[in-house]
Formats: structure tokens, C-alpha cells, sequence
């Protein structure tokens, strides 16, 4: 038997914290890897415990899983570092994020999701949580710090999985939004490889709602809501047509961020449901990222919005801004929803869940709809349109020297991408942001989780924006 440190195991490793969670190629996760990031996370939150409160100590985690295929040996990995540790595992099998972080915040416990989120399959994740929610960049780094020693190899165990977090999930929902939400409705639930398909479909028929459930894969399938397949957005329109769909529902690979279409198969933006949600939900204050719409200040629902870097825990710090606020909430471009405050309203209480959510903007606009159809719900807001796409296989070193080159002389960066309006503003929160005369905006930026890189484009119609997107990313692909 011999002895591992784990900021040197992680160091060796290849893998780096992104926006959210710590990714990396699969062949990376080995047993002494995930070991060493499972020790360091408990090592952290041991610290700050034994600060806040004398004698207090970890006896429990929580660990679920997404549907890729690397998923269960690298939970069990994880899960034989903690028995090693003698700490008890509620592990709860296939999960959607947002449901292991609930159940684990109710009971006070840390908790590890092992997911890619919307990454190909060849690559995996660990997203890591406190018992008050998600972890901050200040504890990304304490990890990486940490000289912890473990004992190697480890035993291996045996994962028995409870069906708790989906129940308390499911629960949550139907307790606040309340049974007859969804009469009548006809809802297809596209479930793909989603981690949450099997839940969805179960609290919407407890809902009321007709279920019709699509495409289905026994292959992982990387959904990502900012960059919506051609081919999905073809099935949607066909699924919406062949079922007379009200709504289809579907979400990334782990669960934490919606993918919403109307009754004509079209879908929406992640902000731009996410503002909706917001409003149905009489949010009195928002952070949101640098990225999302400007319809969100425009629109004058809200007291107070902050704007933040891209990724949940920056968002998630932007909550400190707005401590003055009773109804406080985030959202990111992606569609995730973040609820910062506990809403109280009649006898019923929504607990704060300070993660990224799929499933509460999704039930506030189908509130907000009443029966009608969702696509009418566009016309409650300012007319700003978004649009957003990637070049896959760019090296993130090579996204941030293009960017930085770019910044020396803006004016001439604009003419290369062929913009045909001046550039008034540049925002530099993260990655390069450009306001033009013309009210349209550019925004470039390397991908916190993989090799890409992303443009974000505003503009007055949504083919505008889409074209512009594509413009872009034509220019930049011939530059690289």
C-alpha cells in the first residue's frame, strides 16, 4: 500500500475546473484522480465546518449520476475514497443535478454529481456541493491546494441506490405548483439520454399533463441548450405537428438546464424563458451573465439586475449584491434557473435552490400561460433577440490569444469579422462583448468546459441574430 497526494494527483491529471464542475477527458478520471478530488472537496468542507462550528464534522455525502457510460465506476471511485474516509454515501443512481443538490441541501449534506453536463460522452465531470449549495471559486482553488494523503489502492465497493432525491424532487414541484397546472395539456417530453427523463414525465402526468414521450436513446446524447441541433430543431417541429403538442420539455445531459418549445415546435432562448419564469414568479431581483438578452432590463420587471461573469458560481455570487431584496433569483443563457430566496406564498413554501434548475422555469411559464399558448408569451417582452453558436475542436489557449490580439485594435478586429456597424462599447467581464452602432452586440468567448469557442449575438429580429452569429463564426473560422 502506498500513499497519494492530492493537489500532486490532481496537478498530474489534465483536468481543470470550468464554469461549472471540473472536466476533463474520461481516460483522465482514473480511480486515484477521482480519489483525490473526492478527498480534497471533503478535506475543504471538513475546514470550513470545523471554523463555523466546534466539533461539527462530516459523517455523510450524497453522489449521484448522470447517463453517460463512464458515469458508475467513476461514482465508485469516488464512493471508495469516502468509505475509506468513514463516511457514510447516500447515493442515489441517475439523477438530475438539481434533485441531488435539493435533497442533499435539505438534509445538510455535501454532495458530488459525476456528470458532463451537455459534453460528449468522451468526457466527464464532477460537479461539487456544500450543504448550502454550490461550491465557490474560492473552494475550487482551496482544492487544488490541498496536500491530503490518502492510502492506495482502495477497496472497492457495492452502490445501493435510493429513489429519495427523486421523490423529493418531484414532491417539490407538486406541492408549490399544485396538481391541475397541466389539464389538458399535451406535453411531449423529449427524453434522450437526460438524466431527469424518467421524473419529468412522472410529476407532469401528477400534474395533469397528457405525456408524450420522444426520442429516447440508450447512447449518451449531448443536448447543449445554447447551440440547438438542426436536427432538433426538425424533430421539434415534426413532433409538435405529428402529436398537437401544447409544449415540449427537455434538458441537458444532467438535468440543470431547460430545452422549451412552444405549441409550433420552435424553441426558446434559455434567458429569454428564464425572464418569463422570473416574472411569473414575481422575482423582485436577478444576477444573470454578461451574455444573456438585454431584453431582461429593458423589459422593467425587475428592481435590480446584476450582471456577472458566464457560470453558475459567479451568478451564485452575484446573490451578495441583492441581499436587500426578499425575492431574489438567476439565470444563466443556457436556461439554467437559480433560486436565491425561499417564496412564500398561501401556506406553501419553494425553498431556495441556489443551482442551476431545468424544471422551475419550466412549470412558472406554463403558470404563466394559462392554458394559452406558449408562444404568445413573446409578445409580453421587448423585442431583443439572441442567438448563439461554437466552433467545436478550438483550443482554449488559442480562443483567449485571438481574443487578446483582438483587443489591441477593435476597430480592425470588427472589420476582419466584416461587421457593417461601428463599435461603440466593448465589455470585457468575460471574453470580448461588443455593443455596435446599430444596437447590435457580438460576444466571444472561450467555453469554460470545453475546446470551443462561443459567439453570442443581439440583434432586432431573430434571423438578424442567427445570421449575425454565423457571420461571425464564418470570419473567425478563417482567421484561426
Amino acid at each position: 500500500m502506498t500513499t497519494l497526494l492530492c493537489n500532486t494527483v490532481i496537478a498530474d491529471s489534465g483536468i481543470q475546473f470550468g464554469t461549472s464542475g471540473a472536466r476533463g477527458l474520461v481516460v483522465d478520471y482514473t480511480p486515484e484522480v477521482c480519489a483525490a478530488f473526492t478527498l480534497a472537496f471533503l478535506r475543504v468542507v471538513q475546514h470550513s465546518r470545523g471554523a463555523a462550528q466546534q466539533g461539527s464534522s462530516v459523517e455523510r455525502m450524497a453522489l449521484a449520476i448522470d447517463n453517460r457510460p463512464s458515469s458508475p465506476e467513476i461514482a465508485a471511485h469516488c464512493a471508495a475514497l469516502l468509505q475509506q474516509q468513514g463516511i457514510q454515501v447516500d447515493y442515489y443512481g441517475v439523477v438530475p443535478t438539481p434533485a441531488l443538490a435539493y435533497a442533499a441541501m435539505q438534509q445538510g449534506i455535501p454532495a458530488i454529481m459525476v456528470t458532463g453536463s451537455h459534453i460528449p460522452f468522451d468526457r466527464n465531470g464532477l460537479k461539487f456541493y456544500r450543504a448550502e449549495g454550490e461550491i465557490t471559486k474560492q473552494d475550487e482553488q482551496a482544492m487544488l491546494s490541498q496536500a491530503a494523503e490518502f492510502s492506495w489502492p482502495l477497496q472497492p465497493v457495492s452502490l445501493v441506490v435510493s429513489d429519495s432525491a427523486a421523490t423529493a424532487y418531484q414532491q417539490r414541484y407538486l406541492q408549490w405548483f399544485g396538481a391541475g397546472l397541466a389539464d389538458k395539456l399535451r406535453v411531449g417530453v423529449y427524453e434522450h439520454s437526460s438524466a431527469g427523463r424518467d421524473i419529468y414525465s412522472a410529476l407532469l402526468q401528477k400534474l395533469g399533463a397528457t405525456v408524450i414521450p420522444l426520442g429516447r436513446s440508450d447512447t449518451f446524447v449531448p443536448i447543449d441548450t445554447e447551440a440547438v441541433s438542426a436536427e432538433d430543431e426538425a424533430r421539434a417541429q415534426q413532433w409538435a405537428q405529428q402529436h398537437q403538442l401544447d409544449m415540449i420539455f427537455s434538458t441537458d445531459g444532467d438535468g440543470d438546464r431547460p430545452l422549451v418549445a412552444d405549441e409550433q415546435g420552435r424553441w426558446f432562448r434559455g434567458d429569454i424563458l428564464c425572464l418569463l419564469a422570473a416574472k411569473a414568479l414575481e422575482i423582485d431581483a436577478l444576477a444573470v451573465p454578461v451574455s444573456c438578452n438585454t431584453a431582461i432590463e429593458a423589459c422593467g420587471a425587475f428592481s435590480k439586475v446584476a450582471r456577472t461573469k458566464i457560470g453558475s458560481p459567479y451568478v451564485i455570487a452575484g446573490f451578495d449584491q441583492l441581499s436587500g431584496y426578499s425575492k431574489v433569483a438567476g439565470f444563466e443563457a443556457n436556461g439554467g434557473f437559480l433560486l436565491a430566496t425561499d417564496l412564500q406564498q398561501d401556506q406553501r413554501c419553494l425553498k431556495a435552490l441556489p443551482t442551476r434548475d431545468a424544471l422551475l422555469p419550466f412549470l412558472a411559464i406554463v403558470q404563466l400561460a394559462q392554458g394559452k399558448p406558449l408562444s404568445l408569451l413573446l409578445n409580453q417582452l421587448p423585442q431583443c433577440f439572441t442567438a448563439s453558436d461554437r466552433i467545436t475542436n478550438f483550443a482554449t489557449d488559442k480562443s483567449k490569444a485571438l481574443l487578446a490580439s483582438a483587443q489591441e485594435n477593435i476597430a480592425d478586429f470588427a472589420a476582419r469579422l466584416q461587421l457593417h456597424s461601428p463599435v461603440v462599447s466593448v465589455d470585457t467581464t468575460d471574453g470580448l462583448r461588443l455593443t455596435l452602432a446599430n444596437n447590435e452586440i457580438v460576444h466571444l468567448r472561450p467555453s469554460g468546459n470545453a475546446p470551443e469557442l462561443r459567439c453570442y449575438a443581439e440583434s432586432a429580429s431573430e434571423h438578424k441574430a442567427r445570421n449575425l452569429v454565423q457571420a461571425v463564426l464564418r470570419s473567425l473560422s478563417s482567421l484561426a
